[in-house]
């Protein structure tokens, strides 16, 4: 593929070009791969080594960033766990469904945006209690993950999830419902403080006339309120898609944009606050393009610079499919059931964000007791590999494919290395190694513990 770069990108996010300073080595292949999908195998770490930065970020901008799963019956086995969750009524199967997606897919990239834009647009189906409308709203976020900002807030706002999930049904002339207009301005465009109260009244009436018939959105004409309105100081009879087109409009919006794929992309207190703005101003210029955004970030100096590795809390889902997918257990394949379960176990309930401002993420994700849950699946996922039949997972399995030591030490150097990048501290290492009689000992079972307790370390928290 041709290598390139996105036209007209800010100075503060310049290509990356590796040098002595920022070497390509294997610490920033993870790194992408953590930070941009649900981690690498061994060999695609390898391949991205070999073919450079450019050409492993195309290669994930293009959909083809993985080698692991099965590409071939991808989508029939997809579509085929949405079914059954559709048939079955169990939200659990539909958790399994984009588990699985995320696992598998050809495009990581896509999943791991579809994942950012289900918290930006949290909706949970504790109200909507219609796996259909969920899925659907899911696949909407899928479709538009890359594209221009404002397709994807069009179909979000008419989309029956969000509906139900704001009361827009009961919106009507003369009775206007504040909820979809004030979260529409707060959390899916503008932000806190870039609107005034009356603003949302008059936004709300904007959005009167919008409704739903049999489980579809409808415009009712009849309930419109079509007077004069006045919105972020602009007057006219504005409608719902006038409304959409004025906070897509605004500064602040784009502003939003740049600081939601910032907070995916880079670390905490590592890109400052001339640089988001610098990436809104690229965003209202290319439309509020999104793909445009993304990928000027993944092929900054910024985003492979020493100080973004390593610095952002792992988020449960990606620290649970990032754990599966590293460790490339395909025979048999984990259950993406049981490892949905475990998302929502360590807080992160796909489909069931606690809020509308969904989960705040970060630091909060790490507590003693969330500390512990994460070890708890890091020995789960050793000891049982997560499936039906449990059996204990063969740990040398994988360094003897890649031709790597089998001694205790070796294979501690062989994990720190997929798993995080970079081979561990002498101290982190004699920590999780343990006593001298384990570290002598290259038993199954004591292998299998030191690379669980790698699993639970607090450098394995971090992407």
């Amino acid at each position: 593929m041709k290598d390139r770069q996105p036209s007209n990108v800010p100075p503060c996010w310049s290509r990356y070009t590796p040098s002595a300073e920022m070497p390509w080595d294997v610490r920033r292949v993870v790194h992408l791969h953590r930070r941009a999908t649900f981690a690498a195998t061994w060999r695609e770490v390898r391949r991205d080594l070999e073919e450079g930065p450019q050409a492993s970020i195309d290669r994930l901008l293009a959909a083809k960033g993985g080698m692991h799963g099965e590409p071939d019956r991808f989508a029939q086995t997809a579509d085929a766990l949405a079914d059954s969750a559709m048939g079955s009524g169990d939200p659990g199967r539909l958790k399994a469904w984009w588990v699985y997606r995320m696992l598998n897919s050809p495009d990581p990239l896509t999943e791991r945006l579809t994942l950012l834009w289900h918290n930006h647009f949290a909706t949970s189906n504790l109200k909507i209690n219609d796996l259909a409308i969920m899925r659907r709203q899911n696949e909407i976020f899928r479709r538009h993950a890359r594209g221009r900002f404002g397709t994807l807030l069009r179909a979000v706002v008419r989309d029956p999830a969000m509906l139900i999930w704001l009361d827009a049904s009961v919106n009507r002339k003369g009775h206007p419902n504040e909820n979809l207009a004030r979260e529409l301005m707060e959390l899916f465009t503008l932000g806190i403080s870039q609107y005034t109260e009356k603003d949302v009244k008059e936004a709300a009436r904007s959005l009167t006339g919008w409704t739903m018939e049999q489980g579809a959105f409808r415009e009712d004409p009849s309930q419109h309120d079509d007077g004069a309105k006045t919105i972020l100081a602009q007057t006219g009879q504005w409608n719902a898609e006038d409304l959409v087109q004025l906070l897509l409009d605004h500064p602040a919006t784009a502003q939003r944009l740049a600081w939601r794929i910032c907070d995916l992309l880079m670390g905490e207190g590592t890109v400052r606050s001339a640089a988001v703005a610098a990436l809104a101003e690229g965003l209202r210029a290319r439309n509020l393009d999104i793909g445009w955004a993304v990928e000027t970030v993944l092929r900054s100096q910024a985003f492979f610079a020493p100080a973004n590795l390593g610095s952002r809390v792992l988020e449960p889902v990606a620290y649970v499919v990032g754990a599966a997918r590293a460790l490339e257990l395909a025979k048999p394949a984990p259950s993406s059931m049981v490892l949905a379960d475990w998302c929502g176990r360590l807080g992160q309930d796909l489909f069931y964000p606690p809020n509308v401002g969904g989960w705040p993420g970060g630091r909060s994700w790490i507590s003693p007791h969330t500390m512990i849950g994460r070890a708890n699946f890091a020995a789960a996922l050793l000891e049982t590999g997560l499936v039906r039949q449990a059996r204990p997972v063969d740990v040398l399995a994988l360094p003897k494919c890649y031709g790597r030591g089998e001694d205790v030490g070796a294979v501690l150097a062989f994990y720190s290395e997929l798993l995080l990048g970079s081979v561990l501290d002498p101290t982190v290492q004699e920590q999780l190694l343990g006593s001298a009689d384990s570290r002598k000992s290259a038993t199954p079972q004591t292998l299998r513990r030191i690379v669980a307790r790698l699993l639970a370390s607090a450098e394995a928290q971090l992407g």
